[in-house]
């Protein structure tokens, strides 16, 4: 019988690190409830820029974003939605009406509006990873900044998420 030569087992002992690093992920991935449905929704009637709970985002953006917090609903489907507001240094406004679903660690965006406040549906809105790059760099701030518990809307209550999102901003921390 041939000996295992040490390169094989340091191959061997990586390969199953990446399988128990992995696993869990899956695992809580895979649990998810196949009978579950997300909740119709349509978005508030009219959002607010007076009163917008800073996000906070990297420094080297320009834009300054806020979540409207009279938007902010957690959902029996265990959706957080809330309407994300961007304002530029010339004024103009844009907004958008979103869900972050933690269980699944992923992002919607049901409709948009601009300076008039018009609410235009997106077509077929889909589910986006929320650790992927644009446009969902704000929604991964929210999720880590108070609206998830980990990967999960329980337990988290509207005023939770909003003490824990303006306290985030009060300390200057991204998390």
């Amino acid at each position: 019988m041939k000996p295992i030569s040490p390169t094989r087992v340091r191959r061997a002992v990586a390969f199953a690190t990446c399988l128990l690093m992995i696993a869990p992920a899956y695992a809580q991935l895979a649990d998810l409830d196949p009978d579950w449905k997300e909740l119709e929704t349509k978005p508030p009637a009219t959002f607010r820029t007076d009163k917008l709970v800073p996000i906070e985002m990297p420094r080297y953006l320009t834009v300054k974003l806020g979540l409207d917090p009279d938007s902010l609903t957690v959902s029996s489907d265990g959706i957080v939605r809330y309407v994300v507001v961007a304002v530029s240094g010339s004024g103009n406004i844009n907004a958008a009406y979103e869900g972050i679903w933690c269980r699944a660690g992923e992002v919607k965006t049901y409709a948009r509006a601009g300076n008039d406040g018009q609410w235009d549906p997106v077509p077929d809105p889909q589910w986006k990873a929320l650790n992927a790059s644009q446009p969902s760099m704000h929604a991964l701030a929210l999720a880590r900044q108070g609206v998830c518990n980990g990967r999960s809307a329980s337990g988290v209550s509207r005023q939770d998420i909003l003490r824990k999102l303006k306290q985030s901003v009060s300390d200057g921390v991204q998390r």
